[in-house]
């Protein structure tokens, strides 16, 4: 049996529930460990539950098991005369890892942030990720009629709807690893590309800061009314602006998984996304991108 550890916010959920899907179609039992990563209350929410996605959850045994943490006596005895003998396999790095798909039994750590894990399966996945009827149960009438609204104007013909992520928040503060990557040049040079390729573009901003995303808008364009800022969800329901982002037909995405995943998500074969050319400071990211992602690096320019 191989385990997938579950971490982070929805993106990354995805992500992992995509491995799952590969793993799956291998043959091989997997579940996930859905408990170590959210005990606290600080933890993040699992929202798979958004796509209707019901998984198998390993039991504390099943984890303890893998990773060689039975507290039993003799277990404990043998791990300290001849330690600890743990299945964990943890990616090697933020590219591409072929072991994962090939170790078993095995408990996995990581993020699995590439489509190379399941370009095999890439159907199986869209199918999987098709949002639920269950997105509105948990939400007040208010916010329902305001992402309705969203969405009717994002389906209006008449006009080329592009997603824009900025994200700030948790990212500002862990400047080092993400700092500097989706500058004013990046999202000002994207925005001249869109406009260029289509002349009837709005833009629709999401934004975990939607006042800094405002004052943003004001400082750098004069026709306000081409932008708008989605309004109204958390990070508790972000799978609501996941739900607007795929109705879009172009996007320009930040150095985020939850992006990444808004641009995926719309079916389009000929959409266009652009992408920051690096996707952290300390690590070279390279398969992250997919074959349509057109890079732009920090300074504005096309690579």
């Amino acid at each position: 049996m191989n385990i997938i550890r579950m971490t982070g916010g929805l993106g990354n959920q995805m992500f992992q529930y995509a491995l799952f899907l590969r793993l799956k179609a291998q043959g091989k039992e997997v579940k996930f460990d859905d408990r170590t990563e959210y005990k606290g209350e600080e933890a993040r929410p699992i929202l798979l539950w958004a796509f209707g996605i019901d998984y198998p959850a390993a039991g504390e045994e099943e984890v303890n098991e893998l990773t060689d943490g039975v507290m039993k006596f003799s277990h404990r005895l043998r791990r300290k005369l001849f330690g600890r003998k743990s299945k964990e396999y943890r990616e090697k790095s933020c590219n591409f890892d072929q072991q994962i798909l090939e170790k078993e039994p095995a408990y996995f750590t990581g993020y699995f942030q590439s489509e190379r894990y399941f370009e095999e399966v890439k159907e199986q996945v869209r199918k999987a990720f098709q949002f639920s009827g269950k997105i509105w149960g948990s939400v007040s009438k208010e916010l329902e009629e305001r992402i309705r609204e969203y969405q009717t104007k994002i389906e209006n013909k008449s006009q080329m709807p592009v997603s824009v992520h900025i994200r700030r928040g948790d990212y500002l503060e862990n400047d080092e690893a993400y700092g500097g990557i989706c500058t004013d040049a990046y999202y000002r040079k994207a925005i001249e590309m869109m406009e260029e390729k289509f002349p009837n573009t709005v833009f629709y901003i999401f934004s975990n800061d939607t006042g800094w995303a405002k004052q943003w808008i004001d400082h750098f364009y004069k026709e306000k009314s081409r932008f708008i800022v989605i309004e109204g969800t958390t990070e508790d329901t972000g799978y609501l602006d996941l739900f607007l982002m795929s109705k879009c037909r172009a996007h320009i995405i930040a150095n985020s998984s939850f992006s990444w995943w808004g641009a995926w998500l719309d079916p389009d074969q000929e959409k266009i996304v652009i992408a920051p050319s690096k996707w952290v400071n300390n690590q070279d990211m390279k398969d992250i991108y997919t074959r349509e992602m057109i890079k732009i690096s920090p300074k504005g320019e096309v690579r």
